[in-house]
Order: structure tokens, then sequence, then C-alpha cells
């Protein structure tokens, strides 16, 4: 909670360039206001202590978004980004990979690693404050956030006998379709 009794939201900024990751923290601090929490990791290697409880990030939040470089030096984004997705308590968190890159396979490869989007970040300063503005009322405001692993005495789906996860049964896929 925020000193004004609101939940505060953490996102994760995964940013090797300050600069960026400065414009990233004062756009998210504009548009989500003193409610929102920005932690930066600068390489993959930070991002895997922070969102891994490892090293001096034990305490660290879950955080309701992650904002991802591709070009991180050492290991590239979509590393990081598979080795997320196959977590099974991380894989829910939305990840939206932000790249100065328009190339068909860095977009094609972030989607099939499960990015939530994919968004060229924008040259002017203020086409980059409004992009902000939109992932912020996309995955801050109007989504709703994800849950930690459903465990077995964790949450359970409000239909009886229904896992949360589960696929539909054959019987209602094929009822459902279009006539």
């Amino acid at each position: 909670m925020d000193r004004a009794g609101r939940q505060v939201t953490d996102v994760l900024v995964v940013e090797d360039d300050a600069g960026e990751a400065l414009l990233v923290r004062e756009a998210l601090a504009e548009a989500g206001g003193s409610a929102l929490r920005c932690h930066i990791a600068v390489d993959a290697d930070s991002a895997v202590r922070f969102l891994w409880h490892q090293d001096g990030f034990t305490s660290a939040p879950r955080p309701r978004l992650i904002l991802l470089d591709l070009n991180l030096g050492a290991t590239h984004g979509l590393e990081l980004l598979a080795r997320l997705k196959s977590d099974d308590d991380l894989k829910t968190i939305p990840v939206v990979v932000l790249s100065s890159s328009r190339h068909p396979a860095d977009i094609h490869h972030s989607y099939a690693h499960h990015a939530s989007a994919y968004v060229v970040k924008p040259v002017s300063l203020d086409d980059f404050a409004d992009m902000i503005k939109v992932l912020d009322a996309c995955f801050l405001r109007l989504a709703e956030p994800s849950l930690p692993s459903l465990h077995a005495d964790g949450y359970h789906h409000p239909v009886p006998g229904m896992h949360p996860c589960a696929p539909m049964p054959q019987q209602e896929r094929t009822s459902s379709s279009r006539t």
C-alpha cells in the first residue's frame, strides 16, 4: 500500500540502457501515479535474481507486468523470456517486449515464446510517453492481474469438477461451434 492506502503495483523493467530505463520509469510514474513501483533490472542476470528471489532479492515482489528489452548484452531477451515462460509460477505474468527492432524474426520469436505484446520503441519522447500510457491502461488498469501458480490446496475453479486450467470437455467444444 502507498501512503494514500492504494495497492502498490510492481513493474519490472529489464533494460540495459540507463537512459531508456529512466524514460520508462518516468513515463510509468506519470501514467500510473504514486501507486506504481518500478524496478529496473539492467541485464538478464539481474532479472533472474529478482524474479526467482536469489541473492539480494529474496523479498522481491511479484511484478504485475514485465517490460523486456531484447538486446541485453550477454544474454538475449528471448532467452530470458523463454526461461520465464517455462516457469509454472511466473509464466502468467504479462511480458511486453519493447524493442527498437522491427525484424520479423524478433517479432515471431517473441510471440512464439508467449510474449503478451511486441512493441517497437517510438523515437519521439511524446510518442514514447503515449506508448507507456497505453501499456499502463491495458496491462495495469484494465487487465486483471495474474495469480501465482495454482497449487493443489490453492485456487479452485468456480464450476465443480473443473480444474482452473483444464481444457473444455469435447462435448462442450463441439456443441458451441457455429452453425
